[in-house]
Parts: structure tokens; C-alpha cells; sequence
């Protein structure tokens, strides 16, 4: 990805798996976004949700820890926040009101995702 392609954009990084979160935030920060978190759980989540100047975009794996991120994907639908999915199970796992949202497999593909990522905010644009 190109660097700064997300300049000044506000990410948040919904991630369990430690080294995963890790290298996702740093190819993010060296794409130019902010990131905000890595969460490790629903709850942070939730909670990273309520940061003073909102989010742009997340990256939202769908398992955390045994719970699905649902809860989070619907409150970024409601602010219309653009999100990709990211999960080890095939897409199929993903409610009907997902379909049409962006997944990306996992062992995640770092550079399919921040393409995947960047096509999700420029079709909804920062307001």
C-alpha cells in the first residue's frame, strides 16, 4: 500500500490474536492512519467506540475471544463508518444484514487488506 494512503484517518483495530493486531496496526501507521485500539475484546471495543473525535474506518475480526464483534459492526453501520471483516471461518458465518460488507480471509493477505480497507473508505467517503 501506498504510504499515507490513509493520512489522518482514525482506524480502529478490533483483533484478538496479539501478533495479528500488532502487524495490522503497523501497517496501518505506515499507511498514515491513526489507529485506535488494538482491542482484544467485545467490551473495548464497545468502549474505543465513544473515542472524542470518532472513527473513519475499522478492521473488525468477527471471533473475539468466543464472541462475535455483531454489536460493533451494527453501531458502525448506524454512524456509517466504513469496516472490513477479517475471519478464519468463511464468510457464510456472517448475518444476512453483513452480506454486502467486505471480509478478507484469514491468514490475512496484509496488502489485499489495505487495498480491501481503502476501497471501503473511498466508497464512503470522511464527511
Amino acid at each position: 500500500m501506498a504510504e499515507g494512503i490513509l493520512r489522518g484517518w482514525r482506524v480502529l483495530v478490533v483483533e484478538d490474536e496479539f501478533m495479528l493486531a500488532e502487524d495490522l496496526c503497523q501497517e496501518l501507521a505506515e499507511a498514515g492512519a491513526v489507529v485506535i485500539g488494538p482491542a482484544q475484546s467485545l467490551e473495548r471495543a464497545m468502549e474505543l467506540l465513544a473515542v472524542p473525535d470518532g472513527l473513519d474506518a475499522a478492521v473488525l475480526d468477527v471471533n473475539l475471544q468466543g464472541k462475535q464483534v455483531f454489536p460493533v459492526a451494527d453501531a458502525l453501520l448506524e454512524r456509517q463508518v466504513p469496516f472490513v471483516f477479517t475471519t478464519g471461518y468463511d464468510a457464510s458465518v456472517l448475518p444476512a444484514r453483513f452480506v454486502s460488507m467486505r471480509c478478507c480471509a484469514k491468514p490475512l493477505d496484509m496488502p489485499r487488506l489495505m487495498e480491501t480497507l481503502r476501497s471501503a473508505i473511498t466508497i464512503s467517503p470522511r464527511p
